[in-house]
């Protein structure tokens, strides 16, 4: 992912030999790797969709290429947002485009193999709710600071890239049990972790409003 900290991104550090490395150079490019990366996945969107609809939806073969594609899409994400860290490549196009990227894929796969009668309405509504309300959320309370992705938050993230990509096979058998119970391990580390990010949202408001108090009271003394 590239929405690294921007305060990050503005630090411009010598390379060995005191010359900038290639990463200042490149950080305020938009054709870098890790935007490259994003790209692709917002690119691989639509061509998932064809393959995993293709010859009514329910090919093994087709299935098998969707899944293929659905991986790709999630190990790009894995390491546009390493490279990003890593080398400093942060542009207002990566910081908008990458949870767009991360989201779209997500949810077209969701979508998809609901309307394929593969995965319940339910598991989809529960999942992209979770995903959509955090995600509002943290515009909510961006004043008062932001939450920070948390270890359980990652978690969720795997689980529910394994479940789906399972769901995007066509599995059968103790395999097809073996994806529903992986699917109901990333439903409950969805919901657990999005109550999660509301407590965190909760106590930064309540933080951030104190503080904004006591500056109040500070300011009202001093002028006194």
């Amino acid at each position: 992912m590239t929405g690294v900290p921007a305060s990050a991104a503005g630090e411009r550090k010598p390379a060995p030999g005191g010359k900038l490395g290639a990463a200042a150079v490149n950080q305020a490019s938009l054709w870098n790797i890790a935007n490259i990366l994003t790209m692709l996945r917002l690119v691989l969107v639509p061509g998932f969709l064809m393959l995993l609809l293709a010859d009514g939806g329910h090919d093994p073969a087709w299935r098998s290429l969707a899944w293929a594609a659905f991986a790709v899409a999630m190990i790009t994400d894995l390491f546009d947002g390493h490279l990003a860290r890593t080398y400093n490549l942060v542009t207002d196009f990566g910081k908008i485009a990458d949870p767009i990227a991360d989201k779209a894929i997500m949810g077209a796969a969701l979508i998809t193999l609901s309307l394929l009668g593969d995965l319940p309405w339910w598991v989809t509504g529960v999942i992209l709710g979770r995903e959509l309300g955090i995600t509002l959320l943290r515009f909510i309370v961006i004043r008062y600071g932001v939450i920070p992705a948390s270890r359980g938050g990652k978690l969720k993230t795997l689980a529910q890239g394994t479940a789906v990509g399972m769901y995007v096979l066509a599995l059968t058998g103790p395999l097809a049990t073996l994806r529903f119970w992986v699917m109901m391990v990333a439903v409950v580390l969805t919901v657990v972790t999005g109550l999660d990010y509301v407590r965190q949202a909760v106590v930064l408001r309540r933080q951030g409003l104190a503080a904004a108090a006591e500056a109040a009271r500070d300011s009202r003394e001093h002028s006194a």
